[in-house]
C-alpha cells in the first residue's frame, strides 16, 4: 500500500498513517487507487475530506486514514492559511 499527497502540500505532510486493507476488499481481490480531496486547516489538521474516485470497497478505509493525516501549516503572506490538497491511497495485494 502506498499513500501520497499531491501538489504543494506534498512536502508538508508530517504524519500520514496508511489504512488497514479492508477484509472484504482483500477477499474480493480488489486493488486500486482512492483519490481524496482534503481541506487543511491553519494548524495543519484535515478538517474536511471527500472521496473523488476509487473502488467502493476501499473508499472508507482510505478516507478514514486521510482524515488523520497532519501537515505543517501552509504559509501565505507569512501567516498560516487553510488550503486544499489531493491525497492518493494506492491499495495493492501482495
Amino acid at each position: 500500500m502506498r499513500s501520497t499527497c499531491l501538489g504543494m502540500m506534498a512536502g508538508n505532510l508530517v504524519y500520514g498513517p496508511t489504512p488497514s486493507y479492508p477484509v472484504a476488499a482483500a477477499a474480493a481481490r480488489v486493488e486500486g487507487e482512492v483519490k481524496i480531496q482534503a481541506t487543511i486547516d491553519r494548524d495543519g489538521t484535515v478538517n474536511a475530506a471527500r472521496v473523488v474516485s476509487g473502488p467502493p470497497l476501499l473508499r472508507d478505509a482510505a478516507l478514514d486514514a486521510v482524515q488523520h493525516w497532519r501537515y505543517k501549516p501552509y504559509m501565505a503572506a507569512g501567516k498560516p492559511a487553510p488550503t486544499g490538497t489531493m491525497a492518493v491511497v494506492d491499495f495493492e495485494l501482495q
